[in-house]
């Protein structure tokens, strides 16, 4: 998430950067490389003609930084991330296989969804995926070999994660129409 630190700590140099196109900059930010930083300026340089530079504060808030958000993560960002965490701690027991070989998925009972399991985790809400993640299986009701990572993971790897999970989802994951609605189109 370095790239959203940079956001709040240095949010003129990096408008400035894409404002002016300068991607020779944007690649100094740990996690971007050229083709991203390429793809940051083409998505965001128009969303930033309106968007003022206050003194740094604690927080950036407001609709542009919400779109300098999104676009992050429509472009993929967040999703990367999500992948690494994924390689790290879940590929054991959600991946049939793993860098390594085989996981260890097949031994346990009850058996844990693949992490691209749409059938099964699409109907499940971000909320639900984020506690699950944070407290783990036993705190839900769920399977106790799912351990918590509230303590390993912060809050932003865990919404990595969970976008990861959205991002490879098949079938294909679609967001709710509005958010934390129950109601679904017949």
């Amino acid at each position: 998430m370095a790239i959203l630190a940079s956001l709040v700590l240095a949010a003129a140099d990096l408008i400035a950067a894409i404002r002016a196109g300068a991607t020779e900059r944007l690649v100094r930010i740990p996690g971007v490389g050229k083709k991203l930083a390429e793809r940051l300026v083409v998505e965001l340089k128009d969303k930033l003609d309106h968007f003022a530079v206050a003194p740094v504060q604690p927080s950036v808030q407001g609709a542009a930084v919400d779109d300098v958000l999104s676009a992050l993560v429509n472009l993929g960002y967040q999703e990367a991330q999500g992948k690494r965490i994924f390689y790290l701690y879940c590929v054991w027991c959600h991946a049939d296989a793993t860098p390594a070989g085989p996981s260890n998925r097949g031994n346990l009972t009850p058996v844990p969804p693949l992490l691209n399991d749409g059938e099964k985790l699409n109907g499940e809400s971000d909320e639900f995926m984020q506690n699950i993640i944070t407290l783990g299986g036993s705190a839900l009701g769920k399977s106790a070999m799912m351990p918590p990572y509230g303590k390993t993971l912060s809050a932003g790897e865990i919404q990595a994660v969970i976008a990861f999970t959205r991002a490879i989802a098949q079938p294909p994951y679609q967001r709710p129409g509005r958010p934390g609605s129950q109601y679904t189109a017949k």
